[in-house]
């Protein structure tokens, strides 16, 4: 049965986010006004365009250590993100795309839950005016990348259509409520097996709708798992839920955790994909297990309560390892919290990824309590 809850658990948990305290208040000064993505064996975090996908989770961290601390420190390092980023919404660029929910939920929409501040209500709504542009109604899917590919969906959406969830609930206008539960009718049906494994890359007819195939993107093989996008998926179906009550939405995010808690290995933190045909010399990743961790507490929150232990001691267990095993305490030069991420099999293999330390903070926060849901 899981711990957390008592007496024992909750210290433990408890010291881990002292010890993030430490390692954020070191961060906050090596990262500065960078806009990290991956840390390589130097440590060091690069410094990317700020449109970027990634751009939105360390000002996100930011704010959740003002949220948990009520240290101004980091909400003043966190304020202005919002706004660099609300100029690729008006300028031309080719990388805004589906994953503007990864960019503005934890930069303008938390800025906004946690102040009040009415250029981030402004800010969130233009960035979920602009997903809801991206929906094809053929289809009943969101759009994913840029380029000539305009039947593409992928299974990373799962995450950003919370974006439209908290436009429909602060406005008070059902349509974006009603894209978003449409694409995940979609990403439920032709995206999850039946066992609970995901797909990651999914391909429609851009004009009248049906569906064509999938793809691995990211992923090993059409037929395999990426567990990262299997991380998205559970994460993504439980957040569903959350704003609809639908419960197929929640089942489906039970299979998915089944799939994914059953598939682990012993340190109960993934491979990048969960059918790979050999796991010599094969990469973990990290962020895969971050991701799934946060996403299993909130699966747990939404169960009856003899269903809970499955799910919350599946996330005690893998951030206990992610805790105990992959994060670097003991370096203080390194910029990042974990190691051994993957990106793909293809690229940033076993690195630091910054989405990894986002949702490694969220989850360790959600066990101390924490009360601001960003997604």
């Amino acid at each position: 049965m899981s711990n957390i809850g008592s007496g024992v658990a909750i210290t433990y948990w408890q010291e881990v986010m002292k010890k993030l305290e430490n390692k954020m208040n070191r961060m906050k000064d090596q990262i500065g006004e960078k806009c990290p993505h991956f840390a390589g064996e130097d440590g060091k975090y690069d410094n990317i365009h700020t449109d970027w996908w990634t751009s939105g989770f360390w000002p996100g961290m930011l704010w959740i250590m003002h949220d948990m601390t009520g240290d101004k420190a980091y909400r003043d390092a966190a304020w202005s993100w919002d706004e660099t980023l609300e100029q690729w919404l008006v300028k031309p660029t080719v990388e805004l795309h589906h994953d503007v929910g990864f960019q503005f939920l934890s930069t303008a929409v938390i800025k906004y839950k946690i102040t009040g501040d009415e250029d981030g209500f402004r800010r969130g709504l233009e960035a979920a005016n602009f997903l809801a542009g991206r929906y094809n109604p053929a289809g009943q899917f969101i759009r994913a990348w840029n380029g000539d590919k305009y039947g593409w969906a992928i299974i990373d959406c799962m995450l950003n259509i919370s974006l439209l969830f908290w436009a429909s609930e602060v406005t008070g206008d059902p349509r974006y409520k009603h894209i978003a539960i449409r694409h995940a009718e979609t990403t439920m049906q032709y995206g999850v097996r039946e066992d609970g494994s995901t797909k990651h890359i999914l391909s429609f007819d851009p004009e009248d709708g049906h569906y064509i195939e999938s793809f691995g993107g990211q992923g090993y093989s059409p037929d395999s798992t990426w567990s990262r996008g299997a991380a998205w998926g559970l994460y993504g179906f439980a957040n569903t839920y959350r704003h609809t009550q639908d419960v197929r939405f929640l089942n489906t995010a039970k299979r998915i955790a089944h799939y994914f808690i059953s598939a682990l290995p012993e340190d109960s933190v993934p491979y990048w994909d969960f059918r790979l045909p050999s796991l010599e010399g094969q990469s973990r990743d990290s962020s895969a297990a971050a991701i799934a961790a946060s996403g299993l507490l909130e699966l747990a929150s939404f169960v009856p309560e003899g269903e809970k232990r499955l799910y919350a001691d599946a996330a005690e267990r893998i951030l206990r390892s992610l805790t105990e095993n992959y994060a670097v305490w003991d370096q203080p030069e390194h910029e990042s919290i974990l190691l051994h991420a993957t990106g793909s099999g293809t690229s940033f293999i076993d690195v630091s990824l910054i989405y990894g330390d986002y949702y490694y903070l969220e989850a360790i926060a959600k066990l101390n309590g924490w009360k601001h849901r960003v997604y």
